[in-house]
């Protein structure tokens, strides 16, 4: 039990919260990861290969108080939940929001497996996105903290996910019901972390929600949102200003 308090006691929560079989409970796990674990790329720009064993993962995260990306923090999330006695599994999505081709695979979600069906869970994008679960039915709205989202059923691309957009749908994600292993994760974050093509070995990517909306860091670039309204920005970043940033405003140990 002290490694699933210590993951309690770095998202924020009561390291003696009582775990509870609901999607209340899963939901109050996923929103504290958001708003306590930065999604960052920091490792692949110092060129540090990334390792995706849910030991590392733990080490990195919650020992030494780090953050990552989809394969590093979903991974780390689909351990815990398991950790806790979940039933859970995985899927290989592809982030369809701002494409305009059918783009590969490289996102990782966890799915949790309740009496009364699965529920996606996803800690792993920066962006706007659920912070808190939603059930994996076709044509059910679901609504939380302003935005809208709902499922339909492909038979090509399997489930999209659709998030509501000034008014109009579009594609957030697409899923299989394939079974993946951490295997399959090796290959995808090898390109994300060495490719030209990739945009994550090119400039700082930091994100963090925030209880009214969230922080990055683009480049050297600090934006600060309250919903979808850009509150504050600063350019041209120091490397002392981003540290301290990192520090003080995506928890990070540095």
């Amino acid at each position: 039990m002290e490694k699933i308090s210590r993951f309690f006691q770095r998202i924020g929560m009561d390291p003696q919260t009582k775990i509870e079989n609901t999607v209340d409970f899963l939901g109050r796990v996923q929103n504290n990861c958001v708003l306590y674990i930065a999604y960052e790329n920091l490792d692949i720009l110092e060129g540090k290969p990334l390792v995706l064993t849910p030991d590392a993962l733990y080490e990195k995260i919650v020992i030494r108080g780090r953050g990552g990306y989809c394969f590093e923090l979903n991974g780390l999330l689909t351990h815990m939940f398991r950790e806790m006695g979940f039933s859970v599994s995985e899927r290989f999505a592809r982030f369809l929001r701002g494409e305009q081709d059918i783009p590969m695979r490289r996102h990782r979600v966890t799915l949790v497996h309740m009496a009364d069906g699965d529920y996606l869970c996803d800690i792993g994008v920066g962006q706007i996105a659920p912070r808190l679960p939603l059930k994996i039915e076709e044509n059910t709205i679901q609504e939380q903290n302003g935005e809208t989202y709902h499922f339909t059923r492909d038979a090509r691309h399997g489930w999209i996910l659709w998030d509501l957009y000034h008014g109009a749908w579009r594609e957030y994600i697409c899923f299989t019901d394939e079974a993946v292993y951490d295997v399959d994760f090796l290959q995808p974050t090898f390109f994300c972390e060495n490719h030209p093509d990739s945009p994550f070995n090119k400039k700082y990517i930091l994100a963090i929600k925030t209880e009214t909306g969230r922080r990055s860091i683009d480049g050297r670039t600090y934006k600060i949102f309250e919903g979808e309204k850009l509150a504050h920005i600063e350019e041209n970043l120091s490397d002392e200003r981003l540290h301290a940033l990192f520090e003080k405003e995506f928890y990070l140990t540095i």
